[in-house]
């Protein structure tokens, strides 16, 4: 068994600092790694804001994301609230092979692309390791090396004594060092989303019990139905939006998918830099008129690695997000290998409270028009959001199985906390990614008014300032039917106070145990 490491992070007392945790409706994923050395650090990075925790199969043993997760897991019963944990595959990852000696190209140089894993000598074609690379481009197609500093067009294709020679030119100066990134934005691959190694990790991680699952560098629709036929249900299915021709099937991919990433490290690689803001705002507001969430990702904070305070123009985009009603903001290399990663989380925290307490905020999200259906889940989580906007309330909870509730009333973006209220760990784990749902574990209601005390006793705990508002309280009967979807109940402020006094009776405490 892994032994929980509790040496005390630079950071300890900063953590201890943080004040109580405000309300939020945006909410914060940060990226596990070498920043992070034990549990404190991991309770010290929720105290600071972080929601879902992420772990980057790209680097890391099975030995250390085993270890993570079970801080997490830990974390968990120190800050009394769900955290969710995500697996991001690292999916196929491109390369140039290996070079006898790195390549000096002037603008317009040319050579020649074959398949291979090692170059025999200066004189001969570069290799790529890819077969279907090679076979798959066609004349005109770009080729971008070292996440774009270099950038070929296809010029030809022959066959070469059964083996495909591709020539390109070089459209700028630099240097062609072995091992470095291939990005294909002309290019649909036939090829898996899933390598051999992302099916090892998958199984790995599910065994664990992780919340989600980030598919990398998705195609199309069917490379996430792949992936939903191999999870079984058994964890929420995030699409990483990476590659042109994912935006170009995004409607079918966010169709198939349960979230999705806008990651725009590669993203920003295969598009031109003045496409990608246009291209995040679509698939924003896209995933929210689909109820999909959305998490944008990728250089948020970047500067935070180094320096204990962002530039003004990361300020501005992590609030940008925000404006747009995104479900979450990732940080990554700041979190897991940056100096300053609780300053980070702390700093995202802050940017979010700020942006969220602005009116002009809820005008920019009441523009998105959610997409309703003909069914009462649908109807019923419209009627909240004119409830929350006519009626005074603490809150609004939904008592939910399968979380499909939660998920549809957090759609509206309403004006009033949301608790989402669950029997289900693993629910409450996957709405910790949502919108302004704080997720809550309690015991199964045994009735209709048992399900009122469980509600009030969860808005008692953490909503107590506004002991004088009704609560609405949406649910689905027969109790634990997911997708049931069919009551919604305003609870007056009288009723409210008498059944909070039994709140240490109805709700576990603590939750996880």
């Amino acid at each position: 068994m892994l032994t929980v490491q509790t040496a005390e992070p630079p950071f300890k007392d900063l953590a201890q600092r943080q004040p109580p945790r405000p309300w939020r409706g945006t909410k914060i994923v940060a990226t596990l790694g070498p920043a992070s050395h034990g549990l404190i650090d991991v309770v010290a990075l929720a105290r600071a804001g972080v929601d879902v925790f992420r772990l980057n199969f790209s680097h890391g043993s099975h030995a250390d994301h085993q270890q993570r997760l079970q801080w997490v897991r830990d974390a968990e019963k120190e800050v009394d609230r769900p955290l969710g944990a995500l697996l991001d595959l690292q999916g196929p990852k491109l390369r140039v092979g290996r070079l006898a000696a790195p390549i000096e190209l002037q603008q317009g140089s040319e050579l020649d692309l074959v398949f291979g894993t090692q170059q025999a000598s200066p004189t001969h074609p570069v290799p790529v390791p890819h077969e279907e690379v090679i076979r798959s481009l066609m004349v005109g197609h770009q080729l971008l090396v070292d996440d774009g500093k270099l950038r070929f067009t296809v010029l030809s294709t022959r066959d070469d004594h059964g083996a495909t020679r591709v020539r390109v030119r070089s459209e700028v100066a630099g240097r062609l060092q072995e091992r470095k990134g291939l990005n294909l934005p002309d290019t649909v691959l036939p090829m898996p989303a899933l390598t051999p190694k992302d099916l090892e990790d998958l199984a790995f991680g599910l065994a664990l019990g992780v919340d989600w699952i980030a598919l990398s560098f998705v195609q199309t629709a069917a490379d996430v139905l792949q992936l939903r036929d191999l999870v079984q249900g058994r964890a929420g299915l995030i699409s990483k939006i990476e590659k042109p021709s994912a935006v170009e099937h995004l409607e079918a991919i966010l169709e198939a998918s349960d979230a999705v990433m806008i990651a725009r490290g590669d993203l920003g690689v295969e598009l031109p830099p003045e496409d990608v803001p246009g291209v995040q705002r679509r698939i924003a507001q896209l995933a929210r008129e689909m109820g999909k969430p959305v998490i944008v990702a990728t250089q948020m904070l970047e500067s935070m690695i180094e320096s204990p305070s962002p530039t003004r123009a990361e300020a501005s985009d992590v609030a940008t997000a925000v404006y747009d009603g995104v479900d979450a903001v990732m940080l990554s290399a700041e979190s897991a290998s940056g100096r300053y990663p609780i300053e980070a989380v702390s700093m995202m925290a802050r940017i979010i409270e700020r942006v969220e307490s602005d009116p002009r905020q809820q005008r920019l999200m009441a523009s998105v028009t959610a997409r309703t259906q003909a069914n009462a889940t649908d109807a019923i989580g419209a009627a909240v959001r004119v409830v929350a906007q006519t009626v005074p309330l603490s809150a609004t909870v939904t008592y939910t199985s399968s979380g499909a509730s939660a998920l549809r009333v957090a759609h509206e973006r309403p004006r009033t906390p949301l608790i989402g209220l669950t029997p289900n760990p693993s629910t409450a784990r996957r709405l910790a990614l949502v919108w302004g749902v704080r997720p809550v574990v309690s015991r199964d209601a045994a009735d209709v008014d048992d399900m009122v005390a469980l509600a009030t006793g969860a808005v008692a705990k953490l909503c107590p300032d506004t002991p004088e508002r009704a609560i609405a309280i949406v649910a689905g009967m027969p109790f634990g039917t997911p997708g049931a979807t069919n009551m919604l109940r305003i609870v007056t402020p009288l009723v409210s106070q008498e059944l909070a006094a039994d709140a240490s009776v109805v709700l576990r405490k603590p939750y996880f145990q």
